[in-house]
């Protein structure tokens, strides 16, 4: 099993952002941001490649304006629901009473649960989630392939604590990688797994301490460790490992061989059906073991320009920016094509409070603007790696304005639209405009589909409740353009002649009874 690890991970680098052209920098931002026929200030990487500039001109604009466009796929009542669903997702009072109930002991009397359950599962994990099994979850598949969407498959289990679970876990991923395989071409962007669900985290968290300490010490020797890439940079947290740890016991060596060997299974069936891989991130107690499994099965799966595996890096931390930096940049000399997705955090209240528990700063950026500014710059960096013909990006993200940046900075470095390589996401459920916006304009936008029974995929719901309350306010865009086209639609109604309303209501009828 035993191979030898890459050399020590290259230190702090110098003057990061003068190697790429950031995308919050004031000349991008200052264009509008829903037009991309203003130019921002042209990159060094952009000043090699005109050629690519001028033979790629924009035809088509960001419009999130037209409500009746964006919506025109809609039926009626699933835009009244999903316009409802929103309004309370976004109600801080509403949540914070949610989350009450679900973590308090009323869920362990049984008629209780069921009913709360019940009511979570045709509300919320409806308008958020693809459904319960993947038949359901192929349905939805096929609806968003049909408004020009495609979807990430997320089969939404996490936190398994034996042998016993991830070896179920397992077998859950490779039907979801099974059934992509089933589903019409391309629609199927992603299979999405958690580390958490193959490994146990008990493990992880012991693997995570010996790999920050190894950082901190290089003397100390890791028997069990393989080639990987640089998972720490000077600015990383280490302070969830204040001593130095014990070596893996013998039982602790043997349950990490078989999770390694489970992901080598997911992977080796992704490579085998040709469907990419991406391993989300988790909080910064168990990161670097996350890393661990996703740069050594990148390294054996990652081929001839076809990155199967990709990693999760997440922009609300504070060395996000270097370490992105350093791992693609390391992978490029070694001729691994790494790709990764680009989130900016789901975990920033425990992180916070962890890190004041122990007497140390929070990992996460002190503002949003930092967030924002990080997660640009990230973004500009890897889709200027895409220009030049390396590695692969997934932008997820709600925000409109990096979506502006990044859809115009693509435009500007002669990528094309449809390059499987660049690819957009946002949450099933959310950022609706923002993906058809972008689905107008020509990338490739996935949504991000979560699925499997409703208690299981709890700890989703209540993560995107408790730590995205920023991005679920985000929805208010969507909220206001489908109360505009829903006041449309019902005015349309109102002013038509009496046998055209009657007509047009029995056709709103069907719509609305239409799954």
């Amino acid at each position: 099993m035993a191979t030898r690890v890459l050399s020590s991970s290259p230190k702090l680098l110098n003057n990061l952002r003068s190697f790429i052209k950031p995308l919050n920098s004031a000349s991008a931002a200052s264009a509008s941001p829903l037009n991309f026929d203003e130019k921002p200030e042209l990159s060094t990487v952009e000043k090699q490649h005109p050629i690519a500039t001028t033979l790629h001109q924009p035809t088509t604009t960001l419009d999130l304006d037209d409500h009746q466009k964006l919506f025109a796929s809609v039926p009626t009542l699933k835009l009244l629901r999903s316009s409802v669903n929103l309004g309370l997702a976004s109600n801080e009072t509403f949540v914070d009473f949610g989350m009450w109930v679900m973590n308090s002991r009323l869920m362990e009397t049984p008629l209780l649960r069921d009913i709360v359950l019940k009511t979570v599962k045709h509300t919320f994990f409806e308008h958020f989630c693809a459904g319960e099994t993947t038949t359901e979850a192929g349905e939805c598949v096929r609806k968003i392939q049909e408004a020009g969407l495609r979807g990430m498959l997320v089969y939404a289990v996490e936190h398994t604590s034996d042998n016993a679970g991830c070896d179920r876990n397992l077998e859950g991923f490779s039907q979801s990688v099974e059934f992509a395989k089933s589903l019409p071409p391309s629609s199927v962007s992603f299979v999405i797994a958690k580390i958490t669900a193959i490994c146990p985290i008990s493990l992880l968290k012991r693997m995570s301490d010996l790999l920050r300490w190894q950082y901190k010490d290089s003397s100390l020797n890791l028997p069990w460790k393989l080639n990987t890439l640089p998972i720490f940079t000077d600015s990383s947290p280490l302070y969830h490992t204040l001593q130095r740890p014990q070596p893996l016991t013998a039982q602790e060596e043997s349950d990490l061989e078989l999770a390694h060997q489970r992901l080598l299974k997911l992977c080796q069936k992704c490579a085998q059906y040709n469907v990419p891989l991406t391993i989300d991130a988790e909080d910064t107690s168990i990161q670097p073991a996350i890393d661990y499994f996703t740069y050594s099965s990148a390294i054996m799966y990652n081929k001839d320009d076809n990155p199967i595996v990709y990693g999760t890096m997440q922009a609300y931390l504070k060395d996000a920016r270097e370490r992105l930096f350093n791992t693609a940049r390391t992978a490029e000399k070694l001729g691994i094509p790494m790709g990764f997705k680009l989130v900016r955090g789901a975990y920033m209240s425990s992180e916070t409070k962890l890190a004041s528990s122990l007497g140390f700063d929070s990992p996460v950026h002190n503002t949003i603007q930092d967030t924002h500014a990080c997660f640009n710059d990230c973004a500009s960096f890897m889709i200027e790696k895409i220009a030049d013909g390396y590695g692969g990006l997934v932008l997820a993200t709600h925000n409109l304005e990096s979506g502006k940046l990044a859809a115009s900075k693509a435009r500007n470095l002669g990528i094309e639209k449809g390059n499987q390589k660049l690819e957009f996401a946002q949450l099933y459920g959310m950022s609706e405009a923002l993906s058809i916006g972008l689905r107008n304009a020509g990338f490739q936008v996935s949504k991000y589909l979560p699925y499997g029974p409703v208690d299981m995929v709890m700890p989703y719901l209540l993560r995107r409740a408790e730590e995205n309350r920023g991005l679920l306010s985000t929805s208010s865009l969507d909220r206001t353009l489908m109360g505009k086209e829903l006041k449309r639609r019902l005015k349309s109604l109102q002013f038509a002649k009496p046998e055209m309303a009657a007509s047009a209501a029995g056709s709103m009828k069907i719509e609305i009874g239409t799954p």
